[in-house]
């Protein structure tokens, strides 16, 4: 009796796992265990994409929330690849071997409480206490701001002003609780992947594999879209709602202290993974072959379970050297800096990009996560699939694929450089981007808040309470704009006789501030409109590239270490995501101009930043990072040229000395003349194609351009 094949090996395990009994009518293509598991995986790669975009998109309110600098943001942020990390290797090396299924059901399940405990901590922190003046003075007719230092009862501050003992808010440590759900969830995605394609690919005909995997990528994609949407709408909300009256809160979703309904879409997400989970576990262990009959492997199950684990120890003996044969490949080794490079870059982009429209531009979160949702992540998802088909079009090498991504890339990068003149001016703040006289003065000193006219008020420097004046200046509080009455109640509360503000002549009344900063210009709307043209014809033109890029990976590596190749890329990528939001939010709170402050901790979340340097640095950051990564990719296509010169040669000797060997053995006939010539005819006398001529037809015209 012959021994089982590898191939069986898939197929003996059906009723190993939970599974619908076998019923002998013929099964209907349509509802394969195939196409269920490749319609279930998709709803998992839905639904995780969809958590891990609205996680991006509740960094903002995240940060306001617990009051924390964006540099430990980005820890929280990084959480998540960290616990990806953890068990990634681990789940891609072994997780073969067991119920693939059953381990992204029970990832699906992981994924959900990790969600569910990044969304909790909201309900044991209390309600959200946001600093202002008028809060506990809802039912009064008259705040006086600029008051005496001795009868300041009715007076707000953020300091202890009673001399009690400082009581440390309870949720103050609480973000820890987002930090380890992150953390969880990415625990819970790392079987997600490598499991799910590896049993398509097992199972499903040679043909269908690629469009089913390709399906897969494109419907993922979707899943960001709807994340960012979501976190559009969660950020609409009070992040009270529901527990407290929203007509109470006096500060809108453009102002640096709105917290939305940050929690709101992690319960969601939760909701989406669950649902996601459940299929898996109806599904086989395995399956048979697409296109074969069921039941006819299954008495060799023995076997072929020994044969998997001699499988397994053969792997594991051959890691290292494997490993030390893809390290000692340079090309590999550029292409993993340059990608390494990149996803930095645009790790950090992606994290702090909302928050960049709302800093330099004035959009509030909401507006900001949906424009990323319905603009930006679009536009990638169409690039993809045009790189992708231009790819199988023009049938492109591996150079020219190469040099397809270096040019899409460098002229994406081209365009980001012109962000740099798409800027809205610093807000007019006093004591921070402007003097007391109304002159330019940028200033990190809390000092220069207090002047002349508001010295005898007694402000706290840690409040901020921003009104608007008039003449477009904004001033931190209407302390420091030197108030001394108001009328109104809540969002209408209007400030009067402020000694602060600039007036063109005494004479025209009162000097009087609104509640809330002060508006951008309408040629701050018109930039933002620039900013986001050119942030998506940007993203689009790169996206083009990707495919490309990633194709070169494949086929530049030996077939056996492709699998390791893509795992090692995987693990650097996600190291690079771990420490990107960090430095990148480091170097965003070095710009803060004014900082929020705790009960008894010190400093919290920025309250203003100066524009002009969060731009120079968050962009300079990113076109740093990519740029360094072109010497990289222009170092891959120099040695793949070489390499594919010397591959060329090699293959003309091959055909070369295939053809004399032909020419020894070709039979001759008798012409009339008396002479001897080949039966065989021949369209080149020389019997070579030269080297020039061989490349011309193996690189298509578009990649030969490209060289020149």
């Amino acid at each position: 009796m012959a021994e089982p094949t590898a191939d069986d090996c898939g197929k003996t395990a059906m009723h190993q796992g939970l599974c619908i009994p076998e019923k002998k009518t013929p099964k209907d293509p349509c509802c394969s265990k195939l196409k269920i598991f490749i319609v279930a995986l998709s709803f998992a790669y839905f639904s995780k994409t969809l958590c891990g975009a609205y996680m991006k998109s509740a960094i903002t309110q995240i940060e306001r929330r617990f009051d924390l600098g964006s540099s430990v943001v980005g820890v929280i942020d990084g959480g998540f690849e960290m616990g990806n990390l953890l068990f990634m290797a681990l789940v891609s090396h072994f997780g073969a071997a067991l119920h693939r299924p059953r381990l992204i059901g029970i990832a699906c399940f992981l994924m959900a409480i990790g969600s569910a405990l990044t969304g909790l901590p909201h309900f044991f922190m209390g309600r959200y206490k946001y600093d202002t003046v008028i809060q506990d003075f809802i039912n009064k007719t008259s705040i006086a701001s600029c008051q005496n230092p001795m009868s300041q009862s009715d007076y707000i501050t953020s300091s202890n002003d009673n001399g009690t003992e400082c009581i440390k808010d309870p949720g103050s440590s609480m973000w820890i609780y987002v930090f380890l759900g992150n953390a969880l969830r990415g625990i819970g995605e790392s079987p997600v992947t490598p499991l799910g394609i590896s049993y398509i690919d097992d199972f499903a005909k040679a043909e269908n594999s690629a469009f089913y995997i390709a399906c897969l990528q494109t419907i993922a994609l979707l899943g960001p879209i709807f994340g960012f949407l979501l976190g559009s709408f969660c950020a609409r909300l009070y992040v009270d709602i529901g527990f407290v009256n929203v007509d109470t809160v006096n500060i809108t979703s453009k102002d640096p202290r709105w917290v939305g309904a940050w929690w709101l879409g992690f319960f969601v997400s939760t909701a989406f993974l669950l649902l996601a989970g459940i299929p898996f576990w109806f599904l086989p262990r395995s399956l048979p072959k697409q296109g074969e009959e069921e039941g006819k492997e299954n008495s060799n199950g023995d076997q072929c379970h020994t044969m998997e684990s001699k499988e397994l120890d053969s792997i594991a003996k051959g890691f290292l050297p494997s490993l030390k044969r893809l390290l000692s490949t340079p090309i590999y080794i550029l292409l993993l800096f340059e990608i390494v490079l990149k996803f930095n870059s645009f790790s950090g982009l992606f994290t702090f990009k909302a928050k960049y429209m709302e800093q330099q531009f004035g959009q509030s979160t909401s507006r900001a996560n949906f424009l990323i949702g319905v603009l930006n992540l679009p536009v990638i998802a169409v690039g993809i699939f045009l790189g992708g088909l231009i790819m199988k079009k023009y049938k492109l090498s591996v150079v020219a694929g190469a040099q397809l991504s270096l040019i899409t890339s460098i002229a994406a990068y081209l365009l980001l450089l012109l962000q740099y003149g798409t800027k809205c001016d610093n807000v007019r703040v006093t004591g921070l981007t402007v003097s007391y006289n109304g002159t330019a003065n940028i200033s990190y000193d809390e000092r220069s808040l207090v002047s002349r006219c508001n010295q005898n008020c007694s402000c706290s420097v840690s409040e901020w309470n921003p009104v608007c004046s008039d003449s477009g200046i904004t001033y931190t509080s209407p302390c420091f704009a030197g108030c001394a009455s108001s009328t109104g109640q809540g969002k209408n509360t209007v400030f009067h006789n402020c000694s602060c503000v600039i007036t063109p002549s005494p004479a025209e009344g009162s000097r009087s501030v609104s509640l809330g900063q002060c508006p951008r210009g309408p040629e701050c709307t018109q930039s933002f409109t620039s900013y986001m043209a050119v942030s998506v014809l940007s993203f689009f033109i790169s996206s083009l590239g990707i495919t490309p890029g990633f194709m070169v990976i494949i086929r530049c590596i030996t077939p056996e270490l492709k699998s390791l190749a893509l795992g090692v890329q995987t693990l650097m990528m996600r190291t690079g995501g771990i420490t990107a939001p960090v430095y990148f939010g480091a170097f965003i709170d070095s710009t803060c101009l004014k900082w929020g402050m705790k009960k008894c901790e010190g400093r919290g979340a920025c309250r203003m930043y100066d524009s002009d340097m969060y731009r120079v640095i968050f962009l300079g950051l990113f076109t740093c990072l990519n740029g360094c990564s072109y010497f990289f990719t222009i170092a891959v296509i120099v040695l793949l040229r070489k390499q594919f010169s010397k591959d060329e040669i090699r293959a003309l000797q091959r055909t070369a000395s295939k053809r004399s060997e032909t020419e020894l053995q070709t039979p001759k006939m008798r012409v009339s003349d008396g002479s001897q010539t080949d039966i065989r005819p021949t369209e080149n006398p020389t019997g070579i194609t030269s080297t020039k001529e061989q490349l011309s037809t193996s690189v298509p015209h578009f990649g030969t351009s490209v060289v020149g």
